[in-house]
């Protein structure tokens, strides 16, 4: 039995119930969030425009990870994914930093995702207080998530299917507008040049833009997570992975193209803080459109906030299997839920409550600086646990049962890009403590990993020296 296979019979136990039209969902409902909704505005302050450069650049590094982790996953479908490969490929304390590090950038993910649910419905109730929405809404994602992965993705899947409605009637609208009025292609070409030009901060502007858009995609990953919970992981899988992506830089791309063309860039920077998407909507004035927007960019945080719920979730029931958390948060309920792994994994909704409360403004831009690092550490993983994959494979002479042209290229090129970006963050000042947080936290954890294995190494000699 190789030792892969024993990381699969490790994580045994969960429910096999998701469908392949329920993955592309999860990975859909994961990306399409806030950072398209509300994190689209932020990146548009600093590239204008040209966001959309930005996008794309972020759409192919995306596309990239969706590459290299077809490949592994469908060469082996398991909940711990991505960590469980660099724990199996590159070594032990990798698989140990990918999966805390993702643990610890998507539970403070979900942080962004339940702050911004509580500044849309400032628009409906602007004298209830945000904290009532932040437990309302995070208490009966936590029901559902406790429920059953049934239940989970039914609810995700009608989640992502309304905001994918939603984004494809967008899109028909505000085509609809550019082509029937709104000052027709002279307006466009001056929205778009106009106060400082396609490129207001130069290439500087679109590279910043660009980390927002990798916290944008971040969740595309959510589909290789998944497989370990599908009812025919192979065939789900290649199907999932080939739409999911396409689908993504094409909704994102498009709809930022619209929004850009429609209305300056700097009236969508200097309006209140709300979703640019509801304030295009409110500008070129069409009745009611604003509060259908608001619901549906409500609808699509909860959505990203359960993919996210479950992804954190089964990232710590891995951890717990391979011996590297508490066993608590390994076990399973009755209906295939590890029910002390997601209460754990709601954490990030308190450090959310407590920032937003302390600085409410800055509260969206800090929870996003902080999730960042575990999200370009773990896209860096996977490019690099990619190439050990591939080399492994070649060494053995094992066929992949899915394979990708020049995917060993493309992991390349994307490790680079994300070194580039993970550098950039230290010279801005709005990412600054992507690695003030993130380094220390890669020091404490490999200082964690090795005492760990130091205390179990002599708890061993002792029960050894005991049984003499």
């Amino acid at each position: 039995m190789s030792s892969f296979d024993e990381i699969q019979n490790r994580e045994a136990g969960l429910h096999k119930k998701l469908s392949a039209k329920q993955m592309g969902m999860i990975a859909i409902g994961g990306a399409i969030g806030t950072g398209l909704f509300m994190g689209s505005k932020f990146a548009i302050s600093f590239a204008g425009p040209a966001v959309i450069v930005s996008y794309a650049i972020g759409g192919l590094i995306a596309f990239a990870i969706m590459t290299c982790l077809a490949e592994m996953t469908v060469q082996h479908p398991t909940s711990g994914s991505f960590g469980a490969y660099a724990e199996h490929y590159v070594s032990p304390l990798a698989g140990f930093l990918v999966r805390y590090c993702y643990w610890a950038c998507i539970v403070l993910a979900v942080g962004t995702e339940i702050t911004a649910v509580a500044d849309y419905m400032k628009l409906w109730f602007p004298d209830v207080g945000s904290w009532v929405w932040i437990a309302f809404f995070s208490l009966t994602l936590l029901v559902v998530n406790a429920y059953s992965v049934k239940a989970f993705g039914l609810v995700e899947y009608w989640f992502s299917t309304i905001k994918v409605f939603a984004i494809i009637v967008f899109i028909l609208l505000a085509i609809g507008i550019l082509t029937q009025g709104h000052g027709g292609t002279a307006q466009v070409v001056s929205n778009l040049t106009d106060h400082g030009g396609f490129f207001p901060h130069g290439f500087s502007g679109v590279w910043i833009g660009v980390i927002i858009s990798i916290f944008s995609y971040l969740s595309i990953e959510m589909i290789a997570v998944a497989a370990g919970e599908a009812k025919d992981p192979e065939r789900a899988v290649k199907k999932a992975f080939k739409s999911t992506a396409i689908r993504l830089i094409l909704f994102y791309l498009l709809s930022l193209f619209l929004i850009v063309a429609l209305v300056p860039w700097t009236t969508l920077i200097g309006a209140e803080a709300t979703s640019p998407f509801v304030m295009v909507m409110k500008i070129v004035g069409i009745p009611y459109a604003d509060s259908i927007l608001n619901f549906i960019v409500i609808v699509a945080a909860l959505s990203a906030m359960n993919s996210m719920l479950y992804i954190s979730t089964r990232m710590l029931f891995s951890l717990s299997r391979a011996g590297d958390a508490p066993k608590l948060f390994g076990r399973i309920s009755h209906n295939g839920v590890p029910i002390n792994a997601l209460l754990l994994s709601a954490v990030g909704i308190g450090v959310a409550s407590i920032v937003y409360t302390i600085n409410p403004a800055s509260a969206f831009p800090i929870m996003i600086a902080l999730s960042m690092f575990g999200a370009l550490f773990t896209w860096g993983s996977i490019f690099v646990t990619h190439m050990f994959f591939r080399r492994n494979m070649a060494r053995k002479g094992e066929q992949l049962k899915f394979k990708v042209p020049a995917s060993q290229l493309i992991s390349l090129l994307g490790l680079i890009a994300i070194l580039s970006i993970t550098i950039t963050t230290w010279f801005t000042n709005e990412f600054k403590s992507t690695l003030q947080f993130g380094v220390p936290l890669v020091v404490v954890l490999t200082f964690l990993y090795y005492l760990k294995r130091s205390s179990a190494k002599l708890a061993l000699n002792n029960h050894e020296e005991s049984l003499k």
